[in-house]
């Protein structure tokens, strides 16, 4: 029989009570699956559930509910392996003063296995964050369905998976993958907002390698099919990596800094002192020739309070950059095009990557800063086959159907298409601007010049030099900012050293913005 924690009668006494043990046990750190499966936890460079939720929440803040709770299963010996809490530790707290809701799932009592009442807890809780209006966040360290209740469980993951697509765009959910997530498990932190894998020590996957042997019979090992990397970079499932576990406990209550406790509650905001707001170094960022390089980074760093920008998906389509930042104290979001990284192009996976994050913000009343460099989308058979219209056309919809504040600033190319997707005025921006390095036209210079002067420049004595004119006189017709200003799609041409303060301005004088859509169930996102 496998080593229990249940409290029996002959522990009582008249002076110390079951409830008063059981404080006892926790405080010892022994409630769970028993000393020896938290020493292996602890070898493994995990921490256990009663830890990582005494990390997230503040001091002496941690309510529990349902410790008392066991399992029902009467099958194969289960009635004499009885554990109180049954492998998950649930409740609420507070997190830098704010209520938010934690379940943490406990691998030292039957690997973290879900069962019907684990289940039920976590559905508990769940149903109370939405109730309150906090965040929900889950701290996933599971081996999947308890294979001893079959179809209960089962439902129970079922259940769960409901009351997350109930929660979204109601509360933020945030989960924490701090172990094995896989088969049925791995669907919950899918439809939340953000998910964090801890490196080493965690992976997510439907079918693991043992099944995909079988069946395509590919030698792959649980880190390469599933591990944080490879979620990091290539599927892009996972939005952030930690170190260890309480690396990742601390991004967790980092990105709660940023987000408001559902979507109905005000923003965030840190107290801020104004004074000189100019960036003397946002003027030398952007190269006097169009065709180099430079990192969008540097210029988020000019605009955005010091060292407040969190970076979401860092290492996924390296083409775009999204976050959170902070501009005088208040919240805002951040979707940017990198030119560092294929020029900046929109393909696939940013175009997702973009949508994803513009629709979290939207959701939760997130003012948005759109930066733009664009030579337009990426062009191929690769991306024409895997719909790129279609997943270009998310991030289209998802700026275009957004009502937060919106806010964009061209600081070099926007060329074609892209110029349109990329907050443009036309989809609804409320202000544009633009540097005066802004080339805004349907394509470069170059490539318009050889389409529209085709046949004076094949007929020129010296037809290279011809070129060289007629993107000159292209460039000063189309490649600059002054024209979009004279039909008023950009409100106003600025030095890049003014950003910041024109940005304070537009964002305050924003803050009270209303928008009315037309009256629907919902719309039909290009899924």
């Amino acid at each position: 029989m496998a080593e229990t924690t249940i409290i029996d009668n002959s522990q009582f006494t008249t002076m110390k009570s079951k409830v008063e043990i059981l404080r006892e046990k926790i405080e010892e750190g022994k409630l769970g699956g028993g000393v020896k499966r938290i020493e292996a936890q602890h070898k493994k460079g995990k921490l256990t559930a009663r830890e990582r939720v005494s990390l997230l929440m503040d001091p002496g803040s941690f309510e529990e509910i349902g410790a008392l709770v066991t399992h029902r299963t009467k099958d194969f010996g289960m009635e004499d392996q009885l554990f109180y809490g049954d492998g998950v530790v649930t409740g609420y707290g507070t997190v830098n003063g704010r209520l938010v809701y934690v379940f943490a799932q406990d691998f030292t009592v039957f690997g973290g296995a879900l069962s019907e009442t684990h289940a039920e807890k976590i559905c508990k809780i769940m149903d109370m964050a939405m109730k309150t209006g906090a965040p929900m966040v889950g701290l996933n360290d599971s081996g999947g369905a308890r294979i001893q209740e079959g179809v209960r469980s089962l439902g129970g993951y079922a259940d769960i998976f409901y009351r997350n697509v109930q929660a979204s765009g109601v509360i933020p959910q945030i989960s924490a993958i701090m172990g094995p997530c896989a088969g049925g498990a791995v669907y919950s932190p899918a439809m939340t907002d953000f998910t964090i894998m801890v490196e080493n020590t965690s992976y997510m996957f439907v079918t693991g390698p043992n099944v995909v042997k079988t069946v395509t019979n590919e030698e792959v090992s649980s880190e390469e099919l599933g591990g944080a990397s490879t979620h990091s970079t290539k599927s892009g499932v996972t939005h952030l990596t930690a170190v260890n576990d309480m690396d990742c406990i601390a991004q967790v209550k980092k990105m709660l800094s940023y987000i408001p406790q559902n979507c109905e509650d005000v923003l965030p905001k840190l107290a801020y002192t104004m004074g000189d707001e100019t960036r003397e170094v946002l003027e030398s960022i952007v190269p006097e020739s169009a065709n180099q390089p430079y990192d969008i980074r540097s210029v988020i760093a000019g605009i955005c309070d010091e060292d407040s920008f969190f970076e979401i998906h860092r290492d996924y389509a390296d083409n775009i950059v999204v976050g959170f930042a902070r501009l005088a104290g208040r919240s805002i979001g951040i979707v940017a095009n990198q030119p560092m990284c294929l020029a900046g192009v929109l393909d696939i996976e940013s175009s997702k990557k973009g949508a994803r994050f513009t629709r979290f913000c939207d959701c939760f009343n997130i003012p948005l800063l759109v930066l733009v460099d664009v030579p337009g989308f990426l062009p191929g058979t690769d991306q024409e086959w895997n719909g790129i219209i279609t997943n270009g056309a998310k991030l289209l919809y998802a700026l275009s159907e957004a009502t937060v504040p919106r806010v964009t600033v061209i600081t070099r190319k926007a060329y074609g298409g892209a110029y349109d997707v990329m907050n443009s005025k036309h989809i609804g921006a409320d202000m544009n601007y633009a540097w005066p390095t802004a080339e805004i036209a349907v394509m470069g210079a170059k490539g318009a010049s050889e389409i529209i002067f085709k046949s004076e420049i094949a007929a020129a004595e010296d037809p290279a030099k011809k070129l060289l004119e007629k993107e000159a006189e292209y460039a000063e017709l189309f490649a600059n900012p002054y024209t979009a200003a004279e039909r008023g799609f950009i409100d106003e041409v600025i030095e890049p050293r003014e950003t910041r303060k024109k940005l304070i301005k537009s964002f305050a004088m924003l803050e009270n913005k209303v928008a009315k859509r037309p009256r629907k169930k919902h719309g039909n996102i290009p899924l």
